[in-house]
């Protein structure tokens, strides 16, 4: 028998049990988890029991609710809010990087992805400190003469909701927009330079288009993130910063109504399936077309 054929009955006889372990572990924490919720959904609460009889009432009290639909609705303007947001500041930033040479564009990079590495609880505290009656931004502004006395524009309400998600998450849109235009082939640009195109007109006919894609990614990505949040809204919301997620954890918490909040849970996920589907869908789309 010779060496070079003998590892192929082997990769036979395992690569069904590869392609099994592969996708065992997404479908025992993810598919499976988002079953279970779906079932629950179908269930009921009485008196502080679970009904295990099948019923659409928590569909029908989401839909006919006048308060959890107007919440969801707003939820999901406020999270497309802060990934346009994000967007715009990442962009600059990760085309900034990519203009640098040598270590420092890595450098750099490795600096702004240092917040990822701090407590989330210690970062929101952080920035309601800047926000604050008494924080750094309210300072500024009565010192430069803006306002007069500090303003509760940006605390305890969907403002500071907004700004709070932008900066904690800005980080996860730098990266994909930085791999994205990192990965243009530097020739295309030479080209442009040498056909007597301006860099105005390389940017928006060559350096724009091709990156899109990781725009959309970062752009999904920000938005999953942000719409499943239920800690900053309860840590800089206040009475007036009342979020999706937040209802989302009382019914698990102090409602103590799974079903409901099952219920609940099954139309996040699908505004979240939505928008990985679309995110991936434009940057596959943008990616062939050019």
């Amino acid at each position: 028998m010779s060496g070079t054929g003998s590892p192929q009955p082997l990769d036979g006889r395992w690569s069904p049990l590869v392609t099994v372990l592969a996708f065992a572990l997404p479908a025992i924490f993810v598919l499976a988890p988002l079953a279970i919720f779906l079932v629950y959904s179908f269930f009921s609460v009485d008196q502080g029991q679970i009904v295990y009889a099948p019923t659409l009432a928590n569909y029908a009290r989401f839909f006919a609710d006048p308060v959890f639909l107007p919440v969801f609705w707003r939820t999901i303007v406020l999270c497309l809010s802060v990934a346009a947001i994000s967007i715009l500041l990442a962009y600059p930033t990760a085309y900034f990087l990519t203009t640098l040479e040598g270590r420092w564009r890595y450098a750099l990079l490795m600096l702004l992805m240092v917040p990822l590495l701090m407590s989330y609880v210690i970062k929101i505290y952080a920035i309601r400190s800047i926000l604050g009656l008494n924080g750094f931004l309210n300072k500024a502004l009565v010192a430069l003469g803006i306002i007069t006395e500090p303003s509760t524009l940006f605390v305890f309400n969907m403002n500071a909701i907004l700004l709070t998600l932008t900066l904690l998450l800005i980080p996860f849109a730098i990266l994909p927009i930085f791999l994205a235009l990192e990965r243009i082939p530097q020739v295309l640009l030479r080209a442009s330079d040498d056909l007597g195109a301006t860099g105005l007109q390389t940017f928006l006919r060559i350096t724009l288009p091709l990156s899109l894609p990781g725009v959309a990614s970062a752009a999904s990505f920000v938005f999953v993130l942000a719409i499943g949040d239920f800690l900053t809204p309860q840590m800089v919301g206040g009475i007036s910063g009342f979020t999706f997620g937040r209802i989302l954890y009382s019914q698990f918490g102090t409602a103590f109504n799974w079903p409901f909040g099952a219920a609940l849970s099954v139309a996040l996920a699908v505004v979240v399936i939505l928008a990985i589907l679309a995110g991936e869908r434009f940057g596959r789309n943008r990616g062939t077309s050019h």
